[in-house]
């Protein structure tokens, strides 16, 4: 069940960041493409990564992320298992110690996002956001941005639903309309 919260809340956090634009397909594509053609990723002063390092500590921001190396463990051992399972027990073993050798491997992706969050934003925004969000209230919207997005995530497929069976119908009666018209 944690794992399944857990989930949960990676996935209402990555709609959140969509939504609110800090990861957004166009902004990762446009940076892969500047990316590309730009000489060097921006070099950050240590008090203004300090500065995105609590952001994302007192957002939770990284939470998320926190199931990823179990759920690679998870699926890479059922699937070796599927492949071989008369070498299960060596398998789980094999699995467990190369998880505990690329663990260290995390603190990469925490360096990513907190690149994300400097180059977002300056180092005194940054401040100010920890700030807020060591508040009562920054905290209250830290554990309740879960569920605004996936309200808001389910509220827009069923209003897009009704929309689209709405134009269609609407469509369908401008053509039958015409078609009636034409006759």
């Amino acid at each position: 069940m944690k794992r399944v919260n857990k989930f949960t809340r990676a996935a209402a956090l990555g709609t959140a960041l969509f939504a609110t634009g800090i990861f957004s397909a166009g902004a990762i594509a446009q940076e892969t493409g500047a990316a590309a053609q730009a000489p060097a990723k921006p070099s950050f002063s240590e008090s203004h990564l300090a500065a995105a390092k609590k952001v994302a500590i007192t957002t939770k921001s990284l939470e998320p992320f926190d199931e990823i190396l179990p759920l690679m463990v998870d699926q890479s051992r059922t699937a070796f298992i599927q492949a071989t399972p008369a070498r299960a027990e060596e398998i789980v073993e094999v699995t467990q110690e190369v998880a505990l050798k690329l663990a260290p491997k995390r603190a990469e992706l925490n360096d990513v996002v907190y690149q994300a969050w400097a180059q977002l934003f300056t180092e005194e925004e940054l401040n100010q956001l920890a700030d807020f969000y060591s508040t009562d209230l920054g905290q209250k919207l830290t554990e309740n941005i879960p569920k605004i997005s996936a309200f808001s995530v389910r509220a827009s497929r069923e209003w897009q639903d009704k929309i689209s069976t709405e134009m269609v119908t609407m469509i369908q009666e401008e053509l039958k309309r015409r078609n009636e018209a034409a006759q």
